[in-house]
């Protein structure tokens, strides 16, 4: 809140206009005015500059909310970090991202959901390291990416080349590239290990049930004997029954 007050225009007009007052009065042009004369002059150059360009807002900026922690459980932290990013990438403040770009973080969101599901059901884990990174994609490192590119003025982001020899607009599509492949990266690992579960489970199987249908002389035959009927069940109805010896 001080820091949106003390860089708003009213309070630089305000600051201006007292600023005028004082070299006025060290002039003596003021004659024997006060230095009240300098309090009534900000509050002349704050209300002016509010009227003109815009009152320092109470309400904080859209991106300036957008800071989770990873404290209780990981799954609901990730989701609200991820619902907090997607809502703020399609209001868009300002129209500061890019259609291509907007398109691709509102994408990231949606594969680090996808990550978080397949974690869930995967029977592989992944090392603390990685699991680390997993969390912090969501909760901590798009999300603070986000919102430092946000509050850039748009200008600036677009037509000042930082010190990597790229403006703060193509920056942030190479952070958005990096988390991308590292989402990428993490998926494929659970993926493989599943599927090597996978692979030694239906070897496991091919051993048990496979290799005993392919032992030599179990025949079909063999495996399902004739069903021996005593004979009188084989006469036809009303034919007597034949004598014994």
């Amino acid at each position: 809140m001080i820091l949106r007050w003390l860089t708003s225009p009213a309070n630089w007009c305000g600051l201006g206009l007292a600023s005028l007052v004082l070299v006025l009065k060290a002039l003596g042009l003021l004659g024997t005015l006060g230095l009240g004369v300098a309090a009534l002059g900000y509050a002349a150059g704050f209300v002016g500059g509010g009227l003109w360009l815009g009152f320092p807002s109470k309400r904080e900026p859209e991106w300036e909310a957008l800071q989770f922690s990873d404290e209780g459980d990981a799954r609901e932290a990730m989701e609200r970090a991820l619902n907090g990013v997607r809502r703020l990438t399609e209001h868009n403040p300002d129209n500061r991202i890019p259609a291509s770009l907007q398109a691709r973080v509102l994408e990231l969101c949606k594969a680090l959901d996808g990550l978080l599901q397949q974690w869930e059901r995967s029977r592989g884990s992944l090392s603390l390291q990685d699991s680390f990174h997993a969390r912090h994609i969501a909760i901590r490192y798009l999300p603070e990416a986000l919102n430092t590119y946000l509050s850039i003025p748009a200008a600036y982001a677009t037509g000042h080349v930082l010190e990597n020899g790229k403006t703060a607009q193509e920056t942030f599509k190479d952070t958005v590239a990096e988390l991308e492949a590292k989402v990428r990266q993490l998926g494929d690992d659970l993926a493989s290990q599943d599927a090597h579960a996978f692979l030694v489970h239906s070897k496991f199987l091919k051993q048990k049930f496979g290799e005993a249908a392919a032992l030599p002389g179990l025949a079909p035959e063999a495996e399902s004997p004739a069903l021996n009927l005593p004979q009188s069940a084989a006469l036809p109805a009303g034919a007597p029954p034949a004598k014994e010896n």
